[in-house]
């Protein structure tokens, strides 16, 4: 049986999930929000060769992801008033299993870019408010379950990677059930969380509260350096994706270790998740890991702007544990907050900046590196902004809640 909990601000009670449901809520969920992206990398070429979709319609394509995270998580708090946290949840997961479903059925290419659009906008939904969720059901297990969805998020974004080529199977065709079979799991997960949705509710936890409603989440200063950790991170993560195995071909390693390079990189996000929410929940010394991460983030960096051939797998290694600052930030999103209202709007606040970095960031360098026709200035730019990520998330890591940042904050008129 389910227990029931007293809400803030006297909304009466609402029901807690036991700890392995919200687990498994959380699971299904969190691995359906990145193989729509992800799974298109490894058949991209049979992609374009079956909808006849050009290069400039491919980089547009490759740019979605983080621009349509960007746009629609700004929006997602607003959506979860209407429908509640669970209600909209649930939304997003029918949007994710019908847009990657119908687009590996379709024949034009205008068509499945509009239909990878309503996937990645569910995606962006839940990005935002899977934080809320664990928040309010987390509980006592709020690091592990913080674990959890930073790990599965990394699983999901790393099985289209391995799976993409095999499930393709060398037909010419075969890229639709590559990607389809990603809107199946999402369509899977939509089931039980019908379940969770009339389990819990309306289960409303976004911003109601009317001595908040004047208080801009930018006068938390918290908020503004977990934004900025958050976002220059997230620059950091999709430039490594997109041009990691890249830098490496150009230094003279054959194209499949370079690829080793990249995927060693994006695997280390798997034990990331694990590691990190247990340390921001329980580490006083957060704040030293988080300029080891830097360290390691200058390490990788320079080693591959000065000897990228010499130890490649040392500079894999040293930018994939960089990386854990991903499940860090995330981590931080509620950690740093009290109550699951004020964790939906700090979400919204920072993860549509990131996004919209992560969308930038590889054009940006990608076109640093044609006009200076070397690798030498993208990564001089990436060292210097490693060392911004480390100052913003040194601030985002003091032991201070964006909740009393707001309550004393001048409102906004």
């Amino acid at each position: 049986m389910s227990q029931t909990r007293k809400t803030p601000a006297g909304h009466g009670t609402r029901p807690s999930l036991p700890v392995l449901l919200t687990a498994l809520a959380v699971i299904l969920v969190a691995v359906n929000l990145r193989p729509g992206a992800s799974s298109v990398g490894p058949v991209l070429a049979e992609l374009q060769a079956g909808l006849g979709i050009g290069a400039t319609a491919a980089g547009v394509l490759t740019a979605l992801p983080g621009l349509t995270f960007a746009v629609v998580g700004a929006l997602a708090v607003a959506v979860s008033r209407k429908a509640g946290i669970n209600g909209s949840i649930l939304l997003a997961l029918a949007a994710i299993a019908a847009g990657l479903l119908l687009r590996s059925l379709v024949n034009s290419a205008a068509l499945f870019l509009l239909l990878t659009v309503l996937a990645f906008a569910g995606m962006a939904v839940g990005n935002i408010l899977v934080p809320a969720f664990i928040k309010r059901h987390g509980g006592a297990r709020l690091a592990l379950m913080n674990s959890i969805y930073g790990t599965t998020l990394a699983l999901g974004a790393t099985l289209p990677l391995l799976l993409g080529g095999v499930l393709a199977g060398g037909d010419p065709n075969g890229w639709r059930l590559s990607l389809g079979i990603w809107g199946a799991a999402a369509l899977v997960a939509f089931i039980p969380w019908t379940l969770v949705a009339v389990k819990t509710g309306r289960d409303v936890v976004a911003g109601e509260q009317r001595q908040r409603r004047g208080m801009k989440m930018r006068s938390s200063r918290t908020a503004v350096a977990l934004s900025i950790f958050f976002g220059v991170q997230s620059m950091h993560a999709y430039v490594q994706f997109g041009w990691a195995a890249q830098i490496y071909r150009d230094a003279g390693l054959e194209q499949g270790q370079a690829g080793l390079m990249a995927a060693i990189i994006a695997a280390l996000g798997i034990p990331g998740g694990l590691i990190m929410p247990a340390l921001v929940a329980r580490s006083s010394r957060l704040r030293f890991y988080i300029a080891g991460l830097g360290v390691l983030m200058l390490a990788g960096y320079s080693g591959l702007l000065l000897a990228p051939a010499t130890l490649p797998w040392l500079w894999a290694l040293c930018l994939g544990l960089a990386g854990f600052a991903f499940p860090t930030a995330l981590a931080l999103i509620t950690a740093r907050s009290r109550e699951p209202r004020t964790t939906a709007r700090l979400s919204g606040f920072i993860q549509p900046v990131g996004y919209l970095l992560a969308a930038l960031g590889p054009f940006a360098i990608g076109a640093l590196h044609d006009v200076s026709g070397s690798w030498t200035l993208p990564l001089a730019i990436l060292l210097g902004s490693a060392v911004v990520m480390v100052g913003a998330g040194i601030r985002a890591a003091a032991p201070v809640y964006v909740d009393d940042e707001l309550e004393t904050a001048p409102k906004a008129r």
